[in-house]
């Protein structure tokens, strides 16, 4: 795929020699003859490189570098022939790749634009794995729900803002019934299929504005923003029904169920994280106590 580059010059015999070369070169070449237009033709170009003159009539090519650079994730090499008007290190403060003197040679011309262009490469393919790294870190690679320790950080984040707003917060927490018996029977294999599973089913019963996790084990958590406690048992008892409807095979031709107990309960404005998470523990084991399978909703304290 050829890249498209820009070059914005207003001596239209540079232009269009330039424009000639760079398309020899193999890269797909418009051309702007003053940055005004220049700005008018990224709205609908898919620019990856822009080569500007620094003087011009009207806007001036680090003026043009300084919008491109606001807007744009684009690579902008500039040109002048006034080396004594203008520093490499002005033009990089801009934001512009690199810095040229006219008269332009064109094979040095060539060489920078592909040393920016390996940059650009290089740059894109880092962020790309920073991404996948913090995405891992804070993600359970089984069932792609977040895990406990982001848990933690938004459940903090979540209760700021209820206690910011006075807005409902609910939280859930939920666990599979005798999951350990189902591993010692079938194989951690299977049971990962049924942990994989359960966590997509979870997130596909949610709002966008819902988050699960895995908690730990087989439990998982969800916390609700905007939610008050009646809401969130609604919603917990969705889970727990779609889950109970899901058939497993973890043996050829047996075709087997598995059930939550779940613990729902409401933030209490002001109270602290121990408290919050305790208490959806609590109703969890209420759910267990009372022959699993259901969902059981412990209110809030009346007063913190």
């Amino acid at each position: 795929m050829k890249i498209q580059t820009l070059i914005v010059e207003d001596d239209p015999t540079v232009r269009q020699s330039m424009a000639e070369f760079m398309g020899m070169a193999g890269f797909e070449c418009s051309t702007a003859s003053s940055a005004e237009e220049a700005l008018v033709l990224l709205k609908t170009l898919n620019t990856q490189l822009v080569i500007t003159d620094i003087m011009m009539p009207g806007m001036n090519g680090l003026e043009l570098t300084d919008a491109i650079k606001k807007d744009y994730d684009i690579d902008v090499i500039v040109m002048t022939g006034y080396s004594g008007h203008y520093s490499y290190e002005e033009a990089i403060g801009k934001g512009a790749s690199d810095f040229v003197f006219k008269p332009i040679r064109f094979q040095e011309l060539l060489l920078r634009v592909r040393r920016v262009l390996r940059e650009r490469e290089f740059r894109l393919e880092r962020d790309r794995m920073m991404a996948e790294f913090q995405h891992l870190a804070i993600t359970d690679n089984l069932t792609q729900l977040y895990n406990s320790r982001h848990f933690y950080s938004q459940l903090k984040m979540e209760m700021e803002r209820a206690n910011r707003y006075a807005h409902y917060l609910s939280l859930m927490l939920l666990d599979i019934d005798f999951f350990k018996n189902y591993n010692d029977t079938y194989g951690h294999i299977e049971g990962d299929v049924v942990l994989g599973t359960i966590g997509r089913t979870i997130k596909a019963c949610l709002r966008a504005m819902d988050t699960a996790y895995r908690y730990g084990g087989e439990e998982f958590t969800v916390i609700l923003p905007y939610t008050a406690g009646e809401e969130a048992v609604t919603v917990a008892e969705r889970i727990r029904t779609t889950i109970g409807e899901v058939t497993f095979s973890p043996v050829s031709g047996q075709k087997l169920n598995v059930t939550l107990s779940v613990g729902v309960t409401e933030y209490a404005l002001g109270e602290n994280e121990m408290h919050f998470v305790t208490r959806a523990d609590k109703a969890m084991y209420v759910s267990k106590k009372n022959g699993r399978n259901c969902v059981s909703f412990l209110l809030p304290p009346s007063e913190v």
